[in-house]
């Protein structure tokens, strides 16, 4: 019986003591992605056998009980096995011949696709999420989660966190299942033909015209004006940092416009009649 998995993504709210935390266990989930990737670079240069997953798990427990890696432990345990078994995945692609995009995994920069995973011990009730450590954090519930929930990712982005929830969902249609999630109501059941354009962001075949938003460009001006002032300020400094949060915030924003405007006119195109 078929089956797929899909995730739905949710704004937390967050106080102070929660993104603190939250911003330890991915400094802590980098720590040992980029320490274990240095060993098996070492190794690989040394022409020598590198390290798996069990053999990761081995040293993460000897660092955690050392004074220097002692803080290892304020981590929830599955989070760091977790990006043991990401790094371990990694190292198999790289090797496997098959991936038509292998590459060496490459070292975690501090605020860039900070994340962590949470496969078990979570728990969900109604607007708020239950985390390891962490405690009961609220979220704003866009829409119902359906399906079997298998793991919580948490992200950071723009200065605000999130939740990517993964379900395992299968859908009966007749007498077959089918691996999607359920048709939004009020769904056109008809067909059209869509043209990516260059003058406009798309044609229909009914003869429609869609203008693009731009995001960009509506931002432009103001992020050239953002990324002058950083240039301007000292690199790593406690100014430089929060301009820095600044420019991402706007990034940010400017995705979200964009995202914003192809999911309304998706929403729109599936419930238009023809």
């Amino acid at each position: 019986m078929p089956n797929i998995r899909k995730a739905y993504k949710y704004r937390l709210k967050t106080n102070r003591d929660i993104e603190n935390k939250l911003a330890r266990f991915c400094g802590s989930s980098r720590f040992l992605w980029n320490k274990s990737l240095a060993m098996n670079l070492e190794r690989l240069e040394k022409r020598q056998p590198i390290l798996w997953y069990n053999e990761l798990a081995f040293w993460l427990t000897v660092w955690k009980r050392s004074e220097e890696y002692g803080f290892l432990k304020e981590c929830p345990s599955q989070v760091l096995q977790q990006k043991l078994k990401d790094l371990d995945r990694a190292f198999k692609d790289c090797f496997d011949k098959s991936q038509p995009l292998k590459r060496t995994p490459v070292f975690k920069k501090r605020g860039l696709n900070d994340g962590i995973r949470f496969p078990q011990g979570f728990k969900i009730d109604n607007r708020r999420i239950f985390l390891p450590k962490i405690g009961w954090v609220g979220f704003y519930k866009s829409c119902e989660i359906p399906g079997k929930i298998k793991n919580i990712t948490i992200t950071n982005r723009g200065g605000q966190w999130f939740a990517s929830i993964q379900v395992e969902q299968m859908i009966e249609i007749g007498n077959h299942w089918l691996c999607r999630a359920p048709l939004r109501s009020g769904s056109s059941d008809s067909e059209i033909g869509i043209d990516a354009g260059v003058k406009c962001f798309a044609a229909f075949s009914d003869g429609t015209l869609v203008e693009g938003v731009n995001s960009f460009r509506k931002h432009e001006e103001r992020l050239a004006r953002e990324q002058r002032k950083l240039a301007r300020k000292k690199r790593g400094s406690n100014n430089w940092k929060k301009q820095k949060r600044k420019i991402a915030k706007l990034h940010h924003t400017i995705r979200n416009v964009r995202q914003d405007f192809l999911h309304k006119l998706s929403t729109e195109i599936s419930k238009k009649p023809r």
